[in-house]
């Protein structure tokens, strides 16, 4: 069957646009759908990890993302009696090379992510079209749309990313349930221009106030954002109103001070898709999962997805690897997602009570152990890795900033890093040494100015690097690190001169 492009991009949000975006760098010809005609110009989503910036950093990016964006120098959390439960200093450049947290507009990063599609001559985005129905077929897809002049047409690919959303309409044409991981919670989200005065001091404050739990986030240049637990009782349509936010705010963000950009009632839901995919369909950002905006890593969640999708898609495109290669997503993304969902809808459960008695004991608790507001980031699940094992198998790798102030990634690419010592990397057998030097999927990087820091951080001699920034495996000896490149999903000449190569000790990746 003649296909319209290999993959159909069913969404035209910031996670849609990143994966047009990132296909469009990869050479795999897509088409996104929209069925909205404009581009939101309301802020949802705030915050991003130095993981995020990195995945920018991968399209060219990270510069122009860093000028519309805020370092969060700091967070912290506030009981009832305005104490400071816990704080941490956020604003340092971290292990992925830039600025750990950021705040920003979404409409900005909406606009860069469109401007990037606008610019690359393989990927397009539809907007005002509608999906309709999809039916699959061995190994396409075939997807009835509805046009902006409201004609009907069908778009066929081998591929559809489904990032429409919460109320994604591929999960539902595929009879996808949801499972439930916390509450359900009515939150106030007040957006605008605070002016004149300095607000609450720091970046990002959770009020743990039993009495009316809130959130306060400073945005670049004068926007501001304060969320408020709706309350039984509270009359929805006067807590949006000016006279209503200043009284919530108490006295934060009043008429004389403040000028709203939106005031909107949202349910925060802690959600998880039972399947990611559906033969040749994948569910990604919302559609998959849904977090209380606690820890600010719902879109980054998104945009995670979307970079461990390509990487495979692009492969399998190019009958550089299996099909087999793309099971891997929902393995490794699902356990990852369901980890910050999980920690979103516990602390969710810890800010927002509204029972003097239990936030006297959640304030115990968080004084006692002040980690616990700010975990740590999870590994993988099974999939292209040797983690568990090796313990910095299936984690995102940190990104050494080079002498000359390039950044690693800029020299690397979208391919796989081998990065050695000269001494390791001469010990493989010649064919397999020949084969990495033929290889073009695969940088190999040996001189300690370029790798010391990465060799450092991962404790190893060797350590193999994936499209995606995550670790594959470490290796200390040569025989290990043959075993571990037989791990590689790469089909051509490496492979073949890793046939003819027995193994010399046995290093097995999840599957």
């Amino acid at each position: 069957m003649s296909q319209d492009c290999e993959v159909i991009v069913v969404g035209g949000g910031p996670v849609g646009v990143m994966a047009l975006a990132l296909l469009g760098h990869a050479g795999v010809k897509a088409v996104g759908i929209e069925r909205e005609p404009e581009m939101w110009r309301q802020a949802r989503a705030v915050h991003f990890d130095g993981e995020t910036v990195r995945s920018f950093q991968a399209m060219g990016l990270g510069e122009e993302l860093s000028a519309r964006v805020k370092p969060m120098c700091d967070y912290r959390m506030e009981n009832e009696a305005g104490e400071t439960l816990v704080s941490h200093a956020t604003g340092q450049m971290g292990p992925q090379a830039w600025h750990s947290e950021v705040l920003f507009h979404q409409p900005e990063v909406d606009g860069l992510l469109r401007a990037e599609v606008a610019r690359l001559a393989d990927v397009e985005l539809r907007l005002g079209t509608t999906l309709l129905d999809i039916q699959q077929g061995d190994d396409s897809v075939r997807c009835t749309v509805r046009t902006p002049e409201g004609t009907t047409r069908t778009l066929t690919a081998r591929w559809i990313i489904a990032c429409d959303g919460a109320t994604s309409t591929v999960r539902r044409t595929l009879g996808i349930s949801g499972e439930n991981l916390g509450t359900d919670d009515p939150w106030l989200v007040v957006d605008g221009h605070l002016r004149g005065t300095a607000g609450i001091e720091g970046d990002m404050v959770f009020l743990g106030r039993h009495t009316r739990p809130a959130l306060w986030i400073r945005l670049p240049g004068d926007r501001v954002r304060m969320e408020f637990k709706v309350l039984p009782g509270d009359d929805p349509e006067e807590i949006v109103t000016p006279a209503g936010i200043a009284r919530l705010s108490r006295g934060v963000l009043t008429p004389q001070n403040f000028e709203p950009d939106r005031s909107v009632i949202y349910t925060f839901r802690a959600r998880l898709a039972t399947s990611w995919r559906v033969g040749n369909v994948f569910l990604a950002g919302d559609a998959a999962h849904l977090a209380p905006p606690l820890f600010g890593q719902g879109l980054c969640a998104g945009l995670r997805d979307v970079a461990n999708l390509v990487w495979k898609l692009r492969l399998v495109s190019r009958g550089r690897a299996p099909e087999s290669l793309l099971d891997t997503y929902e393995s490794e993304r699902r356990d990852h997602a369901r980890y910050w969902v999980e920690q979103a809808a516990t602390m969710a459960g810890l800010v927002q009570t509204t029972d003097p008695v239990m936030a006297a004991r959640r304030d115990a608790h968080i004084r006692a152990n002040p980690a616990d507001s700010y975990p740590p980031a999870p590994a993988l699940g099974p999939g292209v890795h040797t983690g568990p094992a090796d313990p910095h198998g299936g984690r995102l790798s940190m990104q050494p900033v080079l002498p000359d102030g390039t950044r690693l990634d800029d020299l690397v690419g979208r391919r796989f890093l081998l990065a050695a010592t000269p001494e390791l990397q001469a010990g493989l057998p010649d064919p397999v040494r020949e084969a990495l030097a033929e290889e073009p999927e695969v940088a190999v990087l040996t001189s300690p100015q370029h790798v010391g820091q990465l060799l450092t951080s991962v404790e190893a001699p060797a350590v193999l690097v994936r499209p995606d920034r995550y670790v594959l495996g470490t290796a200390h000896t040569p025989e290990q690190l043959e075993a571990l490149l037989r791990l590689l999903p790469l089909a051509g000449a490496l492979a073949t001169r890793r046939e003819m190569s027995p193994p010399r000790q046995e290093t097995t990746a999840q599957h």
